[in-house]
């Protein structure tokens, strides 16, 4: 069989200088029987993998990693507001500055500033690279979702883990090269028109042996042969059907998976079991805490995932979405994913793994500097925050980022980004340049016109880069 690679990722390799001769045959062949095989990427790459983890709702920046000493001094009084006289935020009226939380110190020899809502994280300061400048152009939750993951808010169009997918292929035939835990929301982990065979798989993580961590993936047959035999007649069939079409790419996405789904009947029970987990890293994780155990499961399982051959892991935890009393909430949350998270990247630092997986915290967007009180009577110290897409925190680490460094800064009030701005698209790209692809060549033409992640935006980020 005949290795080719589709038009637009030939014309990648040959304008990025790279060539065919580290590939060895035995990938060529597999590549040719198997359009989801690991490919070239474009060039060198830092990073083989990614794993996202989603803050659903918008963390605040200005309670953990950037408070404003103008903010503090102010709180509980009426500031300026920044915004533009026809813009209105309910329950934002007084435009009351609101204060930190907790005290954001800095941590590690870098002199990070975090907050001590979030112990664990303090004490990896030196792994990650904060950025302090991250923006985004939508307030509302589902469309800034959208553009975090997708690039944009009202199309519908493939998520960044189906663009990786489709850019590098699968490390692990019998695994889904993308896998969103706790999905929120099937735009964030659809394959759009890109072939079906990049869609994200949604899992849940078991809590018990009872409950299925994907929907219909359980053998109903007595035994593995019978089960085979189901596959091959239902192939069989599929297969005429798409002759008689001279090809849909629907119908090929729903045989490849069909094949994938029955090789992961085998492989998935054993990933999701922990109970093999030695104690040490089930506490590593928080697994078994009144808080942390449902992220430190989450947590584990990206990382086995990743381990075993998964290119993109995202795992959602939601609950940031603080309008009312977030000096109560706020600790909760922190409580719920601070250890998980940081078990995570030391789990991967220990195993050697830390080097080539690129991790990435955020949620959609920020939180304002002012105050949001709903009710209208609520003291300050019960007082929430509004969206902030101008500009909100983000970190990464691992896989060629630069640990210990800050990236970014926003004005006085911690409302609009001064200095190293970095937009969705930027993120994008820079994520994508670390895997060993140019963002701009990634592309898939639909309705006559060449689409990509990126849009017709997005510039690297240099300045983070190890």
């Amino acid at each position: 069989m005949k290795y080719t690679l589709p038009i637009n990722r030939r014309q990648m390799l040959q304008s990025a200088g790279c060539g065919f001769g580290g590939l060895a045959l035995a990938d060529i062949l597999r590549a040719a029987s198997n359009p989801s095989a690991a490919r070239i990427p474009d060039c060198e790459p830092k990073a083989k993998r990614v794993i996202f983890l989603f803050m659903a709702g918008g963390p605040s920046q200005h309670d953990l990693f950037d408070p404003k000493a103008y903010i503090r001094k102010k709180h509980g009084e009426k500031i300026d507001s920044p915004l533009r006289k026809e813009v209105t935020q309910v329950g934002t009226e007084k435009f009351l500055a609101l204060g930190e939380a907790a005290p954001v110190r800095p941590r590690g020899q870098s002199g990070m500033l975090i907050s001590d809502l979030l112990p664990q994280l303090s004490s990896v300061a030196d792994d990650i690279c904060l950025l302090r400048g991250m923006n985004a152009d939508n307030p509302q939750h589902a469309s800034a979702t959208n553009q975090f993951h997708t690039g944009v808010f009202t199309e519908v169009r493939p998520s960044m883990g189906a663009w990786i997918s489709y850019g590098l292929g699968t490390e692990n035939n019998d695994l889904p090269s993308f896998v969103s835990i706790h999905a929120p929301g099937v735009r964030t982990y659809a394959s759009g028109f890109l072939p079906a065979k990049h869609q994200g798989t949604p899992l849940t993580v078991p809590l018990n042996d009872k409950t299925l961590p994907i929907e219909n993936l359980r053998n109903a047959s007595s035994n593995q042969t019978i089960q085979r035999q189901r596959i091959d007649l239902t192939k069989r069939l599929n297969q005429r059907l798409l002759d008689n079409l001279q090809g849909d790419a629907n119908m090929e996405g729903m045989i490849q998976n069909m094949e994938l789904a029955f090789r992961m009947q085998t492989t998935t029970p054993q990933l999701v079991d922990l109970s093999h987990e030695t104690q040490s890293t089930l506490d590593l994780y928080g697994i078994g805490g009144k808080d942390s155990d449902k992220h430190g499961r989450a947590c584990l399982l990206a990382r086995k995932l990743s381990e075993s051959g998964v290119r993109f892991v995202q795992v959602t935890m939601d609950g940031w979405d603080h309008h009312g009393d977030i000096r109560g909430n706020l600790p909760r949350l922190c409580q719920q994913t601070d250890r998980p998270v940081v078990g995570l990247l030391k789990d991967l630092k220990q195993r050697g793994l830390l080097d080539e997986t690129l991790v990435l915290w955020s949620g959609e967007f920020g939180r304002t500097p002012w105050s949001q009180d709903l009710s209208g009577t609520a003291p300050i110290e019960k007082h929430g925050r509004e969206h902030q897409p101008e500009s909100f925190c983000a970190w990464m680490a691992g896989g060629g980022v630069k640990g210990g460094l800050t990236y970014g800064e926003t004005d006085h009030m911690g409302y609009r980004v001064v200095e190293g701005k970095v937009h969705i698209h930027d993120l994008h790209a820079t994520m994508l340049h670390l895997l060993g692809i140019d963002h701009t060549r990634l592309t898939w033409n639909q309705v006559g016109r060449d689409f990509r992640l990126t849009d017709v935006h997005g510039s690297v980020v240099k300045e983070i880069l190890a």
